[in-house]
């Protein structure tokens, strides 16, 4: 092979080189003037950015005691907003709430659920309905207090008074990060609260 062959070789590899050097970055700009985006992303909800700090309440519970809203704190929360009549999307959630939080196996225990009752006028029917939540904490007070909580939870699509029947998830600091609508795939909640629970060293 003569000189000239050589740097020929020579330059050729260096233009391969350059090529797998700048062709994904050419890949990634049509890609973005394109329109094109991810089909989906890794988490299943509705990511809250930045995660929303939900202030302290005092509330009162189905069973007439009293608790603070900071008292979940410590825990992975799953909240649901509804009137006490708790109909068929209510029921739903807190099916759903239930059987997410028992899919986490041993870490179960690292996860809680409330319905925070935005009208009480059916408390009767709820204290029936909420039997086969063993755990769950039941919210249905003050009005004032349970208003001002419910607004905390305000998305571009309206808050938990407009009857969104969203699940909310709080995380143990008491941030509001994520929510997801009442038609949202259980197994998609399960798995990023799985996720969360293995990559979180709190809660």
């Amino acid at each position: 092979m003569t000189d000239a062959d050589r740097r020929t070789a020579s330059r050729r590899k260096i233009l391969l080189l350059a090529a797998l050097f700048t062709l994904p970055v050419i890949i990634a700009y049509a890609l973005y003037f394109s329109g094109w985006r991810p089909a989906s992303t890794g988490n299943h909800g509705e990511l809250v950015q930045p995660a929303r700090p939900i202030a302290d309440a005092a509330l009162t519970r189905l069973d007439g005691g009293s608790m603070r809203f900071s008292e979940l704190h410590g825990k992975w929360t799953l909240i649901t907003f509804s009137a006490a009549e708790c109909l068929k999307p209510c029921e739903r959630n807190l099916y759903v709430m239930r059987q997410v939080i028992a899919a986490q196996g041993d870490k179960a225990g690292r996860v809680q659920s409330m319905l925070v009752v935005t009208d009480p006028k059916a408390l009767d029917l709820l204290r029936y309905t909420v039997k086969d939540y063993p755990g769950m904490r039941a919210i249905v007070g003050p009005p004032e207090a349970v208003g001002a909580l419910a607004r905390q939870f305000t998305l571009s699509a309206g808050s938990p008074l407009d009857n969104l029947n969203r699940v909310y998830l709080v995380d143990p600091l008491g941030n509001f990060m994520m929510s997801y609508p009442a038609d949202a795939d259980p197994n998609g909640i399960r798995k990023d609260l799985a996720r969360l629970l293995r990559a979180s060293r709190i809660g």
